[in-house]
């Protein structure tokens, strides 16, 4: 990608807060139109009031991700308002966890939906018109960056549902890295594998209306946990969503396919893939830290919890 954005269109999904938000900001700042898109109507208008300061055009759809025929909607609206983008940011995220055999089938289609699916759906429907946009122009570059987590690259335990939608991300994600480039050098690839960042991700039954994701009666002493767990992860955070954001702006420049929020926490992965190699069970995630590791274990069964 150009390291001028000028004049350049962005499509940022979940940009009613957290890193979609950030990202916008960034993009505006660089001189980029954007469309913006989230399931929660009024975080996303009030993400529009705030990025029309910077004197860009801006277009807000409220869009449920998980639903193809509404990101088609998305890329139908892009193409006619400023033809193909030359940056999709397919971001939007729930989180979720829980032993992982007390997730309820409901857990898993709504996780999978937004985290999975929604990125799916968002590939399917700009990559098309992004690479016809390179066959007509020599000089069109195009970025499709799609947000997992760290939780993509190792297995925390606890958080399955999550996990397992954003390993899947990063399996996607590195597989239209190696399609792309079978049929293009102009329209590239990129995974964003943040850590622990404050976001709004620990409250995202927020935005779960009925039907498939319909919000459960109760979470279990597991979930519980979970919640309390990213709650105090993402509050006490080090790195803002602002810094992530200039993170991906900083890696398109670079053209750099992995994008690393916390590049200390790689060390769980590389334990991780010492293990594989090795054929060895997979190690404790708590053994440097065995006090926090009796914690979690006394507070799912009941006998403390986090405070």
């Amino acid at each position: 990608m150009s390291k001028n954005f000028t004049g350049q269109t962005a499509v940022i999904t979940g940009a009613g807060s957290g890193l979609g938000l950030e990202v916008a900001r960034m993009a505006a700042q660089e001189g980029m139109n954007l469309v913006i898109a989230d399931i929660q109507a009024d975080a996303l208008a009030l993400a529009e009031q705030a990025l029309q300061q910077y004197g860009v055009r801006v277009q807000a759809f409220v869009t449920d991700v998980a639903k193809s025929e509404q990101v088609l909607d998305l890329a139908r609206k892009t193409q006619l308002a400023f033809g193909a983008p030359h940056l999709v940011f397919n971001n939007a995220g729930v989180g979720s966890g829980g032993l992982i055999w007390e997730t309820s089938e409901q857990d898993w289609q709504w996780v999978l939906g937004v985290n999975l699916m929604g990125v799916v759906n968002g590939v399917r429907s700009f990559t098309p018109m992004m690479l016809q946009a390179a066959r007509l122009d020599p000089h069109y570059r195009g970025y499709i960056v799609n947000t997992a987590s760290m939780a993509g690259l190792v297995c925390v335990p606890n958080m399955g549902v999550y996990n397992v939608s954003k390993h899947a991300v990063v399996a996607l994600s590195e597989t239209l890295f190696h399609d792309l480039a079978l049929v293009t050098e102009q329209v590239r690839a990129a995974v964003l594998c943040p850590y622990f960042v404050p976001t709004g991700i620990s409250r995202s039954e927020r935005n779960r209306n009925g039907g498939v994701g319909g919000v459960p009666e109760s979470l279990t002493p597991s979930q519980q946990l979970s919640r309390q767990m990213m709650d105090k992860a993402v509050s006490s955070a080090k790195v803002s969503a602002a810094q992530v954001a200039l993170q991906v702006f900083d890696a398109l420049r670079q053209d750099r396919f992995y994008i690393y929020s916390h590049p200390k926490a790689l060390q769980g992965v590389s334990q991780r893939f010492e293990d594989l190699m090795a054929a060895r069970n997979p190690r404790d995630p708590y053994a440097d830290a065995p006090q926090l590791a009796a914690l979690l274990r006394n507070a799912l069964a009941g006998e403390s919890n986090l405070n």
